[in-house]
């Protein structure tokens, strides 16, 4: 029997291929279960929303350099 890595998980998929087995569950489950189609909808809706006043409060009201108060919070470099 092998043992698992330090943090417990085994070889779990990164960067694009675990957005393309996530975006293919949240299809199955559309696919699989039509009422939660409606749930699934609203999600990315909200999901949009926060997303554009984020951006939009980003872009009208930048960071400053003042606005930052502990640069450097472990004390290295």
């Amino acid at each position: 029997m092998e043992s698992p890595s330090p943090g417990g998980y085994r070889n779990l998929p990164k960067g694009q291929t675990a957005l393309i087995i996530a975006v293919a569950v949240v299809v199955g489950v559309a696919i699989a279960f039509p009422t939660y189609r409606i749930f699934i909808l609203l999600s990315l809706g909200i999901g949009v929303v926060v997303a554009v006043i984020l951006y939009l409060w980003h872009r009208f009201r930048p960071l400053k350099e003042e606005d930052i108060h502990n640069k450097r919070p472990l004390g290295l470099g």
